[in-house]
């Protein structure tokens, strides 16, 4: 199996392990769980966030990798690239939690162009 496809998978997770680290220590009440975040001290806000960003940007990543690999883009270069997009979606988060705007954003805007170019990979082959 690919390493891209291990890659969709720990992108897949990531957003649990941030809203997990959110909730972390914080007293909740399980019954209306998203009514506990606006009451998050900032940093744990934050990685609310980083949570609901992994969240709306895992889907392109996903489909981006499998429509390359089943397109035939090369296998290696797939592979380089989502590991890219794993290391770049762990800078964004940490960048967001210890409240980094703009270098989080400029790490956003690279890790979307990563997922934009392992799509268009199979039109280069």
């Amino acid at each position: 199996m690919p390493l891209a496809y291990w890659c969709i998978l720990i992108a897949a997770l990531m957003p649990y392990a941030l809203g997990k680290y959110a909730r972390f220590g914080v007293e909740s009440d399980n019954r209306y769980p998203r009514e506990d975040y606006d009451n998050l001290p900032p940093k744990k806000r934050r990685a609310y966030a980083a949570h609901q960003n992994a969240l709306e940007t895992f889907p392109f990543f996903a489909v981006s990798v499998v429509i390359a690999l089943t397109m035939g883009a090369p296998v290696y270069t797939v592979n380089v690239l989502a590991v890219l997009y794993i290391v770049l979606r762990i800078a964004h988060a940490l960048l967001y939690i210890f409240n980094k705007p703009t270098a989080r954003s400029m790490v956003f805007a690279v890790a979307m162009a990563v997922s934009v170019a392992i799509l268009v990979l199979p039109a280069f082959k």
